[in-house]
């Protein structure tokens, strides 16, 4: 009797460990489905290009904003359009 139950607990184990492996590679496989792969890309790279600009605007606004109060300590010239606005103007074209 001992035997026998046994062989079902480890036949359900065996059944339970198959359908988790069958499930995982399935997953797998839909990963490197070529529509899935050039979605996951797309979006990777729209994520990234925004990251770029952000970054720029950040990298262009504060030296602009540097540059002023540069001018301003040293006194040489002065910057009519306010701090980043030649960068926001030459970025809209």
């Amino acid at each position: 009797m001992i035997r026998l139950f046994l062989r079902f607990v480890r036949f359900t184990v065996t059944l339970a460990l198959g359908a988790l492996i069958a499930v995982w590679v399935m997953r797998r496989l839909q990963m490197l489905h070529p529509d899935h792969l050039a979605r996951r890309a797309a979006v990777g790279a729209a994520g990234l290009v925004e990251s770029a600009r952000d970054f720029v605007g950040e990298v262009a606004g504060e030296a602009a904003d540097r540059e002023a109060e540069l001018r301003a300590r040293f006194e040489v010239g002065r910057v009519d359009d306010g701090p980043g606005e030649a960068w926001r103007h030459a970025r809209s074209l």
